[in-house]
């Protein structure tokens, strides 16, 4: 698992290489990744916005941008949290991700909370971590 905490935001990510869904034949990697959002802090926050880098083996860069979360810009009151599972495929049988979340507070203060980058590993490519 991986972590990361800004302005007392926690965000933990882990990885789940799928090779049901994959085909290495075919040049096809798929990954879920489970990532749980914290807000160990005394403000309200709402997740307006994601960021992600995703770099694949080649050091091929796909950028991704968009509001909220799978569909959700959720709201966290101090001591809650969201958890949510998405997923990506890659051409290459590893990569790694880094990304962030726009967040707001109840006063309308906007902050950038760091999403740890975590190395997406199939059975198929180097076994070195990112």
């Amino acid at each position: 698992m991986y972590h990361e905490t800004t302005r007392s935001i926690r965000v933990t990510v882990e990885p789940i290489y799928l090779d049901d869904q994959s085909s290495p034949s075919d040049n096809h990697y798929v990954w879920a990744y489970q990532v749980r959002i914290e807000n160990q802090g005394d403000d309200t926050v709402q997740l307006l916005n994601r960021y992600w880098r995703i770099t694949d083996a080649l050091g091929r860069v796909q950028e991704v941008r968009g509001a909220g979360v799978v569909g959700e810009q959720p709201t966290l009151k101090p001591g809650e949290s969201f958890e949510y599972a998405s997923g990506t495929p890659l051409p290459t049988p590893s990569g790694i991700m880094v990304g962030s979340y726009e967040m707001e507070t109840a006063q309308g203060a906007r902050f950038e909370v760091a999403v740890p980058a975590f190395s997406l590993d199939s059975p198929y490519g180097d076994t070195r971590r990112h």
